[in-house]
């Protein structure tokens, strides 16, 4: 799997400025004065540097934003990335300028100018995220990314605030990995198995299998994935870095690792998307990750139910009565609502199991998400105002979209069955209220909770501020924050 591009941390240099190779990075802002490191690169390029920084152009440019010189005269290198950002820059603007130069980086040999810039540490991260590329399915000869230094005033503090940022990037890393997979390479089986590899980080990784699910009584999940070739699973992740004996803190994901809609079968256009379906189940496989490689000091479960969906002469049907982990009966109105079956038992499981001091559930759940929101939002639903607040306020810090939806008794009514506890759907208005309704049925009322349609959020057509387009990894920056903050402090 591809990981975050290593950055090394140096003391800043400025006599080796003439001999670097490859590209050089100089931060500026028209209204600061020149750091040293811009002062010297000026000089050797005989005023190069501050003509672009006195012109026009680079006066349109907004934070974060570069503009690039091409073989400036005086030095050995091929280019010099003019990017603007202040030195009092903020998280976001620091990030976006790593991002910038990480989309600018080839297979050449970059060195950063970060000098005694506060948000070092951020530049590095934002480069990190930006520079990740999907390719292992494309043949014929790769060039692989060239080496990035980052020269700092203090670089052995920089790298020290760099360290969990890092663990973030590869954790991200692994869920875009995940999300991105074609659904023939991530069966049920294969993900489990990537899953069950993170013991060597030190989780503790446990896989159900159908006969199991089947004594526990989980018919609403087994139920979606019957018509499939691969079967059902549920892995549990648990991360011991708290107190011993102190109850978990749950993060449940969806994970239908391809879904045609069943026999309530999807149209053919845009189908190929629905590898993404899982991309619940992968954000809380990429926060377990990183909870591991930065070593948490929270105890966490992180529990994903496997299901493929697919039409077969074994396939559920519009109509079928199927019985739930809790006891509940569940008519199944439409099988492409088939989700929040998937979800319903992992979530009864976790607090029968767990007794979860909260858990919060992430999945690409409904369409109609996207529709409320595109897809710079997440949406989020709670019974809970202090963890909605909390989580709201974590993905605010983090940079990642999220917009709590209401909720209500006048939704759940939508989902009453003539011949079960429940129906499926709810109908065409409100779909996304009302899947989270059906979830709240699952819910004790104990338990805080919240639920986070990512359905426009996980996978992109087009690049975000940290991703190229396709899987962003949505999710796990804020659900890291909201661990660090809530039970880290």
């Amino acid at each position: 799997m591809p990981k975050p591009l290593p950055i090394q941390f140096q003391a800043t240099d400025l006599e080796a400025l003439a001999a670097a190779t490859g590209s050089i990075v100089v931060l500026a802002d028209a209204s600061q004065p020149a750091s040293p490191g811009f002062r010297r690169l000026d000089r050797l390029t005989k005023g190069a540097l501050a003509r672009a920084a006195g012109s026009e152009a680079f006066g349109k440019l907004k934070p974060g934003e570069a503009m690039e010189l091409a073989f400036p005269p005086g030095i050995a290198a091929d280019a010099v990335q003019l990017v603007r950002l202040p030195k009092k820059a903020d998280q976001t603007q620091a990030r976006k300028a790593g991002a910038t130069i990480g989309k600018a980086h080839g297979a050449g040999h970059t060195l950063i100018l970060a000098e005694a810039h506060a948000r070092a540490a951020d530049i590095a991260f934002g480069l990190a995220m930006r520079a990740y590329d999907f390719d292992s399915h494309k043949t014929g000869e790769k060039t692989a990314p060239g080496a990035v230094t980052l020269m700092a005033t203090n670089p052995e503090a920089v790298a020290r605030a760099a360290a969990p940022m890092a663990a973030v990037a590869e954790g991200v890393f692994f869920t875009r990995d995940l999300v991105n997979e074609p659904a023939n390479v991530l069966t049920t089986h294969d993900f489990a198995a990537r899953l069950a590899a993170m013991q060597e980080l030190g989780l503790d990784v446990e896989i159900l299998e159908e006969e199991e699910l089947m004594k526990l009584g989980m018919g609403a999940l087994l139920g979606v994935g019957q018509g499939s070739e691969s079967p059902s699973k549920v892995v549990v992740m648990q991360w011991h870095g708290g107190k011993k004996g102190e109850a978990p803190f749950a993060l449940i994901g969806k994970g239908v690792v391809f879904d045609t809609g069943g026999i309530s079968i999807k149209p053919a256009a845009g189908m190929e998307e629905m590898t993404m379906d899982m991309g619940g189940a992968g954000v809380v496989a990429g926060v377990m990750r990183t909870l591991a490689l930065r070593k948490a000091r929270a105890n966490v479960v992180g529990l994903v139910g496997l299901v493929e969906n697919m039409p077969d002469g074994r396939a559920q049907r519009p109509g079928d009565v199927v019985k739930s982990m809790k006891g509940d009966t569940i008519e199944v109105i439409n099988t492409d609502a088939e989700g929040r079956l998937v979800l319903a038992d992992v979530m009864w499981y976790a607090q029968e199991r767990f007794k979860p001091t909260g858990m919060i559930d992430l999945a690409t759940l409904t369409g109609a998400i996207i529709i409320a929101l595109g897809h710079e939002n997440t949406g989020v639903f709670s019974n809970n105002d202090e963890l909605c607040n909390a989580f709201l306020a974590a993905a605010k810090a983090e940079g990642e979209g999220a917009w709590r939806m209401p909720m209500g008794d006048a939704y759940d009514a939508k989902l009453k069955s003539r011949i079960a506890d429940m129906m499926n759907v709810g109908g065409r208005d409100g779909g996304a209220i009302t899947a989270a309704q059906f979830l709240q049925r699952f819910v004790k009322p104990e338990t805080p909770w919240c639920h986070l349609d990512i359905a426009g959020t996980a996978l992109t057509k087009g690049e975000t501020a940290l991703a190229p387009k396709g899987a962003t990894g949505w999710g796990v920056m804020a659900l890291d924050r909201l661990i660090r903050d809530r039970f880290e402090k």
